[in-house]
């Protein structure tokens, strides 16, 4: 029978099959920083990591994007500055391969994965992180796990899985200028709300998919948990082929040949049945970014803010509602009159070099009139940025060139909003907090943020677009 590409990636990977879930073999895995929880229940029970050439760890939640110079001491919370401290210790204890904080290829884990060829197609990848879901981007079957299941993965390479149903969100047609892979997942999200992934595997098709970028692939898939879905993929094709090529970790030689057969023919066989098929016009996605605090609360930058009172769904009525007293917000007010007070560009889902080369184009020979900074997904997405020029753009416009690190996404290293400050950021999640306490965070592309820091409000990017 015909079968998608997460059939076959799942029948191949399953060891034993109790109908309602199976245990799954898990090709690879991915750590970072706050993984301490699972190294110590492992010690607890005096386990060892089964197989550590199969995982691989970065730094980047707790690391600190400026002064990272000065090491350790420039890390001031203490919760924080132990969990580094303990990366370190528990990947030398259990012979892992570790990217600490000051190392050359250090870098948000879902940027390293795909940027060193240890995220391939046709694999299992784990990571205890919710958007792990970005490899399924190089055709992989990537989620997200907790400290428990991350110490069954570490102690036994396998892991009990449900088996999800599977969505194809099918997006056709050209996308015009100033629209990016951003802009087309808020497009998604907002059509088929937070909850429209839940229990799924979403895979993403039609020609725009077929031609965008890897990082544009990358980006969306991201998102996809922010849909509710366990995972996003993209079938791998030549662009995947030719990002992977001359990777680090990616097959060499004949084994490279053998591997491509491989990978041709992971793609979704016509015919093979979704539970359940959304589709998109592609032509009609605009320049899109949040108002609310969910990325489900997202509009094209042409919109106005919509009135509660219009949702027919109670629920969405009263979230609407509780949005915009926290956001500070009118319905019937015009996006782009809207006021920003800081701008945040990076993270696992903006942080690429494409990404950054986007929002430099806006900012060249320009200058901004609010605060932000720009923190590379990697230090190599920082070396190959610097060598390009790129941080001059960034600096000359009046934004600060960090190091890499999650930064501003989640607020756990020191890069924050202040309370009641409306920020314009390249990250996944709007909610309530997330950038710092009080902070009023609107979700939109590299370039849309480049344009808010210039004109200190939201702003139709395709306007400052020669």
């Amino acid at each position: 029978m015909p079968r998608t590409l997460f059939e076959k990636i799942w029948q191949q990977h399953v060891i034993v099959d109790k109908g309602n879930e199976a245990l799954l073999y898990i090709d690879r895995n991915l750590l970072h920083d706050g993984a301490f929880h699972a190294f110590g229940a492992l010690a607890k029970e005096g386990r060892k990591v089964r197989k550590p050439r199969q995982s691989l760890a970065t730094a980047d939640h707790y690391v600190p994007t400026s002064g990272r110079e000065k090491g350790l001491a420039n890390v001031i919370d203490t919760d924080a500055r132990e969990m580094i401290r303990l990366f370190d210790v528990n990947g030398a204890e259990h012979g892992i391969r570790c990217f600490g904080m000051n190392h050359p290829q250090q870098g948000i884990v879902h940027v390293i994965g795909p940027e060193t060829g240890f995220t391939q197609p046709g694999i299992t990848l784990t990571c205890g992180d919710s958007h792990t879901s970005t490899h399924g981007a190089m055709g992989a079957y990537a989620f997200g796990i907790g400290a428990s299941q991350l110490k069954q993965v570490l102690a036994t390479q396998c892991l009990w899985q449900r088996r999800p149903k599977t969505l194809r969100i099918t997006v056709d047609g050209k996308l015009g200028a100033g629209v990016s892979g951003k802009d087309v997942v808020l497009a998604i999200i907002a059509k088929i709300g937070t909850a429209g992934g839940t229990g799924h595997v979403i895979e993403y098709a039609g020609s725009v998919f077929r031609a965008m970028a890897m990082e544009g692939r990358l980006t969306v898939c991201n998102m996809s948990i922010e849909a509710g879905a366990r995972a996003g993929m993209i079938a791998p094709d030549d662009t995947t082929f030719q990002y992977l090529a001359g990777r680090e970790y990616a097959p060499k030689g004949g084994q490279w040949d053998e591997a491509l057969a491989m990978w041709r023919v992971l793609p979704t066989d016509d015919g093979a049945v979704f539970d359940h098929e959304v589709s998109l016009d592609g032509n009609a996605i605009e320049p899109t970014i949040t108002w609310g605090t969910t990325p489900e609360e997202a509009l094209p930058v042409s919109a106005v803010i919509p009135d509660p009172a219009s949702f027919a769904d109670a629920n969405k009525r009263a979230h609407a509602e509780s949005a915009l007293r926290y956001m500070d917000l009118k319905p019937g007010t015009r996006l782009t009159d809207i006021e920003i007070d800081r701008v945040f560009i990076g993270t696992c889902t903006n942080g690429r070099l494409d990404d950054l080369r986007a929002a430099a184009a806006v900012l060249k020979g320009r200058k901004v009139t609010v605060q932000g900074w720009v923190s590379p997904g990697s230090t190599q997405v920082k070396r190959d940025a610097e060598a390009e020029g790129l941080h001059r753009i960034f600096e000359e416009a009046g934004l600060e060139w960090r190091a890499s690190g999650c930064s501003g996404c989640a607020a756990m290293n020191g890069d924050f909003v202040p309370p009641g400050m409306r920020a314009a950021s390249t990250s996944n999640r709007n909610f309530e907090g997330r950038q710092g306490k009080g902070a009023r965070t609107h979700l939109m592309s590299p370039a849309m943020a480049a344009a808010a820091a210039i004109t200190g409000r939201v702003t139709d990017v395709r306007k400052l677009m020669s």
